[in-house]
């Protein structure tokens, strides 16, 4: 990797004077020097993007699509181990989950470029002598924006389907995670079957964040990010009806019925609670406890709640690193006192002392019987759970749905029909039984009401890249056919 992290625009290098620099989230020390790059800078990617589009050969070369995909796979397996403790040091997420979240994106750009030489329209007669045809076409320039918290996965579900459709990009990851993205860059720039200006990737903040979601030649918005910022986006993309693939926040809770096994329960509700420290739009935020397994259920959380270890990411035998920085450490802090004074404290969390930063914490758990509470209805992005009691499927369904969220949930039971019955109820993108949080690049993940709009991973992954067009035409039939 170079020393700053640079713009790569038309297949060209480009540094510029203003530099920024990200910090090791653990320590607090500079990490990586950025290149900041302006909308200026971001209009110059998005023109290299029209141009490839228009006047190259890549939206209609399903093959060199594909090539160009397996390519960059292989890039980013060679330099795996790398990317994933670039990751840990500027995030703040363990090693282990660094490198699945590294092997995830691996898999998602050769998941996607299989598909590459896969789309297929239809064709059908409509009457005698007349045929339609419907072909997939590529949107055009897509723009995608993600954040710091899931920087290979979250580029990889949007830029693999989005490469496969035969879309050209503009990219900028999170600044805060600028080695990362540098890499990825670099990975980009090693794969020969790559037509220059196919993709581009500009580093910067909000000015770049604005003329990739409102100049004109930008036609389909990838963005993974909190609700607020994904309705300022579709603000600012209305006076050009751009398309728009959203995931944004989300509230995931996790009910627990009586019949279910119980140790699985406990181990997959702690994880889901804990990874990335919480900040991570489908982890566990609400746990939804039957009445009568609560005395057998509740106790066990809390224990294997307090058993996780916690501090430097990079250490192989902690399971939960830092918060991202000092300032999400006094809300987790504020929150907590919050609900202990709310509501019942089973787990108290706290911050623990002995770390550069004071951005280290405990899980913690807290019953709030009051749906309405902000600690309910809000993304904390924190590992604390919020805990309430129901007697009834009815009154979990109820409880489960009272958010304005609805990216993930999981049911715990050992009535198959129960769990249906319950996961066909839940508004939820995504609904896990008997686990939680398992991902990966065939199935399709995505939110209803306020966590967004489209899918990402999956077959319909292609949608929110692809145009359906229409051509029809009448030419007549022979006496004998």
């Amino acid at each position: 990797m170079t020393d700053v992290a640079r713009h790569w625009i038309s297949g060209e290098w480009i540094e510029i004077s203003d530099t920024g620099v990200t910090r090791d989230v653990y320590s607090g020390q500079d990490y990586c020097s950025y290149s900041i790059g302006d909308g200026s800078l971001a209009v110059k990617a998005i023109d290299s993007a029209r141009t490839a589009f228009d006047r190259s050969n890549w939206a209609h070369s399903p093959r060199m699509r594909a090539q160009s995909l397996f390519e960059l796979a292989d890039a980013i397996q060679a330099r795996r181990e790398e990317i994933a403790r670039h990751i840990a040091a500027e995030n703040g997420k363990v090693l282990a989950h660094c490198m699945h979240e590294t092997n995830a994106a691996i898999s998602e750009a050769r998941y996607y470029a299989g598909l590459a030489r896969a789309i297929f329209g239809r064709v059908t007669e409509v009457d005698e002598g007349k045929q339609s045809i419907f072909a997939h076409e590529a949107v055009g320039v897509a723009s995608i924006i993600i954040p710091w918290n899931a920087p290979s996965t979250l580029l990889l579900r949007s830029l693999g389907p989005a490469l496969a459709a035969g879309c050209t990009v503009v990219m900028k990851g999170a600044h805060q995670t600028s080695s990362v993205n540098q890499i990825y860059a670099e990975c980009l720039a090693s794969c020969p079957s790559l037509p220059a200006g196919v993709v581009n990737v500009v580093h910067g903040d909000l000015d770049v964040a604005q003329s990739m979601c409102t100049h004109v030649d930008v036609d389909v918005i990838s963005f993974t990010g909190s609700s607020a910022t994904g309705k300022a986006i579709m603000a600012g993309a209305a006076s050009t009806l751009k398309r728009l693939s959203l995931e944004l926040g989300g509230k995931a809770p996790a009910i627990v019925f009586a019949d279910a096994d119980m140790d699985t329960a406990v181990r997959e509700i702690t994880n889901g609670l804990i990874p990335h420290c919480g900040q991570m739009c489908t982890a566990i935020a609400r746990i939804l406890v039957a009445d009568d397994a609560w005395d057998r259920f509740i106790p066990r959380l809390i224990d294997a709640a307090k058993a996780v270890t916690v501090g430097d990411p990079l250490d192989k035998d902690i399971r939960m690193g830092p918060l991202f920085d000092p300032a999400s450490a006094e809300r987790y802090n504020a929150n907590a006192a919050s609900a202990a004074q709310t509501g019942e404290t089973l787990l108290a969390g706290s911050i623990q002392t002995g770390h550069p930063l004071a951005n280290v914490v405990t899980p913690a758990l807290y019953h709030v019987n009051d749906t309405s509470h902000r600690l309910v209805q809000d993304e904390l992005f924190a590992p604390i759970g919020m805990v309430q009691r129901f007697t009834s499927e009815e009154e979990a369904v109820v409880s489960a749905n009272a958010t304005r969220y609805g990216l993930a949930a999981s049911v715990h039971t050992s009535d198959h029909s129960r769990a249906r019955r319950v996961a066909r109820a839940l508004k939820s993108g995504t609904v896990w039984i008997n686990c939680h949080n398992r991902l990966f690049a065939e199935a399709e993940t995505g939110g209803y009401r306020e966590s967004g709009m489209g899918r990402l991973h999956g077959l319909e992954g292609l949608s929110d890249f692809m145009e359906t067009k229409h051509i029809y035409a009448e030419f007549g039939r022979l006496p004998t056919g």
